[in-house]
């Protein structure tokens, strides 16, 4: 909702507000929160918050170590899990140098610049997300263990599905906070489960998706359970995927509407351009090594492929009509930054329409059962994380979207995960070891 700085100051002073969480994410996607007493939120919408900035990820530079966080008021969102007296409210902060400038390394601030670029040609995207996790049971220390919370299967119901009351209330925290849930229910893996809810803007989406982790974590934890958003936490069983919706209007036309028989050429070129891109971004959008143990395996794409409503494909035009014409890719996972994420998939998008590039026919048949010799030819996603770190090394297309140190701080903490990774002689416990608890 589009609060202006004076409605938020007179929601805090009527509502009992004390305590106001400052929200802002790392390089990587690390959600990451200073709280102020509600006094001192004047003076943060005015001049905004200083940070150490040299100790948080990729937001370091040379000419200066503090950085500003000021509040957008836009995001205002009481937490609903805290006291009601008393209350706490949260803000997604843009991040800022001393002289007021946008913070170059911000994410908040580059999918901005990409969705002025895209308004610029005359272009706005809207963005929905399907986010699956793992909930798993907690000892009696409170620790995460390796057991899931249930053995329920694909929409199974109770009492075989443990997580109905636990989805229950994240849906309804959820929509407390102004994020409104379409779609809830047990997901193919022991204790995996995904929540679907409506598209919006693509700085919203991005905002809506990094406060439906936290309340995921929140809620299972009130729960007595652990959240996972590990891409593949159980070997051998269904990863966790991020499906994204994207939707493409110009003079508030959707030009993905009836696009199964009258395929609108921007519409087409949007998709080329994703396509032509997205080994370069793979990086980006799968950004551990744990990402790639998904692909290719228990219907995770693995081809660069496209088709109408195929589940099988990398992109697939799922049948829907009016607003909810959409194409959906279907490679990237909950590890990755999503603001990153968007603002990539959004200037390869454009990339495409700028250069009229050309769709290729769909892959309209199974691949899982194809035989292997019928696939040859057909472009696939990167093998691993390190092949996919050289790809977006290598990319003029993404050296054009981020700033030199921002660059160099993904990739030289991304290749010494991979050379960890590599080294390490049991790279199942290396994986359990560095994502199970903080992805």
């Amino acid at each position: 909702m589009d609060y202006t700085i004076n409605e938020v100051l007179q929601f805090v002073a009527e509502n009992d507000v004390k305590f106001v969480k400052l929200a802002f994410n790392d390089i990587f996607g690390v959600s990451k929160t200073i709280s102020i007493i509600a006094d001192e939120l004047p003076r943060a919408f005015k001049s905004g918050v200083s940070f150490e900035a040299s100790k948080v990820d990729g937001f370091l530079t040379k000419e200066e170590q503090d950085l500003f966080l000021f509040p957008d008021p836009a995001t205002l969102a009481v937490l609903p899990w805290r006291p009601a007296q008393g209350r706490v409210v949260r803000f997604y902060c843009n991040t800022r140098h001393l002289s007021g400038d946008p913070f170059e390394g911000d994410g908040r601030n580059i999918l901005k610049m990409a969705v002025a670029k895209a308004a610029q040609m005359g272009y706005t995207c809207k963005i929905g997300s399907e986010c699956e996790f793992y909930l798993f049971e907690m000892d009696q220390l409170g620790n995460p263990t390796q057991v899931p919370h249930d053995q329920a299967g694909y929409m199974d119901i109770a009492p075989l599905d443990k997580a109905e009351n636990v989805r229950r209330e994240i849906c309804l925290t959820l929509e407390e906070m102004g994020i409104k849930p379409e779609s809830s229910h047990h997901e193919q893996g022991p204790g995996q489960n995904e929540i679907d809810f409506r598209y919006s803007d693509a700085l919203t989406a991005a905002d809506d998706l990094v406060t439906f982790k936290g309340v995921v974590r929140t809620i299972a934890a009130r729960n007595g359970l652990f959240a996972s958003f590990m891409p593949r936490p159980i070997k051998d069983q269904h990863g966790s995927g991020l499906r994204i919706d994207l939707s493409l209007y110009k003079n508030g036309v959707n030009l993905f509407e009836n696009f199964t028989t009258e395929q609108n050429p921007q519409a087409q070129s949007f998709i080329a351009g994703i396509i032509h891109h997205i080994g370069e971004m793979t990086a980006f959008l799968n950004p551990i090594t744990n990402s790639y143990s998904r692909f290719g395996r228990l219907e995770a794409p693995k081809y660069i492929t496209w088709s109408n409503q195929n589940r099988a494909q990398l992109i697939r035009i799922p049948a829907a009509k009016g607003d909810l014409s959409r194409m959906e890719l279907r490679s990237a996972d909950p590890s990755c930054n999503p603001y990153l994420t968007f603002a990539l998939l959004i200037l390869a998008g454009m990339d495409g329409i700028s250069n009229n590039m050309t769709l290729g026919d769909p892959s309209n048949f199974n691949l899982y059962a194809c035989h292997p010799k019928d696939l040859t030819g057909i472009p696939t996603l990167p093998d691993n994380l390190g092949e996919a770190l050289q790809l977006a090394q290598q990319s003029e297309f993404i050296k054009a979207i981020f700033p030199p140190f921002v660059l160099e701080t993904i990739f030289r903490e991304k290749f010494s995960l991979w050379e960890n990774y590599c080294s390490a002689q049991d790279k199942d416990a290396f994986e359990k070891e560095t994502y199970f608890k903080t992805v």
